[in-house]
């Protein structure tokens, strides 16, 4: 074995894993120390400490809990904060990071167990914001409308929206004293507003931004922008609805 080898098989990366056994407990923290490899994830880390649960004090512990699937940075299950960054598990490399790693749960959402929230107000926002296209798929409808290319551009960046909740933990907006609905909502509702056949719905999908918990909440920080993991201009969407809404506004009152 060379000595470069020797050193990197006596390399270890260290963890202190914020956990919590059910809704209704409390939270503890609970250190892990695993022998370095190369190349290896928050999330491939969080895999061999639940194939072995012994902590750092050599003992056994109930296996570590989090959401994942796709291992490559799509579906948005495997988000957590690491090192105090909301981020997605799976491709946040150990050799980036300042030991010891420090892996917590998004505390924005109701903890489950471990690293495992429940997203379901993110699903609600979607469904207030009725982030869809309302058609009758009873029967062939034929292509769709074109589109010009810088709209479809536009789109394609909105449609990265993996629900993962990262912007929703970086907001500071969002929190208990407030009912934002979160950037990912309303970079839908722009989404579907820009489709030619989701126009339709438009009003209505924009007055939903105007209620309580909509835009008028957003303070402009613009930490979603740079937390999001796919990189999707939330501010700038969120920009283009505050047009949208004042021109919203405008429309109901001279209609009057």
């Amino acid at each position: 074995m060379s000595e470069q080898q020797t050193e990197t098989a006596k390399k270890t990366v260290r963890f202190i894993l914020t956990r919590q056994d059910s809704p209704d407990a409390q939270p503890y923290t609970e250190e892990f120390e695993l022998e370095y490899r190369p190349n290896m994830t928050v999330n491939s880390s969080l895999m061999e400490i639940q194939r072995n649960p012994v902590n750092s004090k050599g003992e056994r512990v109930s296996p570590v809990s989090w959401e994942a699937n796709c291992l490559e940075e799509v579906c948005g299950a495997c988000s957590m904060v690491i090192n105090g960054t909301p981020r997605q598990a799976c491709s946040t490399l150990i050799d980036e990071l300042e030991q010891p790693i420090r892996v917590q749960p998004m505390n924005t959402f109701p903890v489950m167990r471990d690293m495992v929230v429940d997203r379901s107000r993110m699903f609600d926002a979607l469904k207030r914001v009725k982030a869809w296209v309302p058609i009758d798929g009873t029967h062939d409808l034929g292509p769709g409308p074109r589109m010009p290319e810088t709209d479809r551009q536009w789109r394609y960046e909105l449609s990265k929206c993996m629900t993962c909740g990262v912007c929703l933990q970086a907001c500071p907006n969002v929190n208990s004293r407030s009912d934002f609905i979160g950037p990912f909502a309303v970079g839908q509702v722009d989404l579907f507003n820009s489709h030619p056949t989701g126009s339709m719905n438009k009003e209505e999908r924009t007055e939903s931004l105007l209620e309580d918990g909509g835009l008028q909440e957003c303070g402009n920080s613009q930490n979603c922008v740079q937390a999001c993991p796919k990189g999707i201009p939330l501010t700038t969407a969120i920009a283009r609805m505050n047009r949208e809404g004042t021109k919203h506004i405008f429309r109901k009152w001279l209609s009057i």
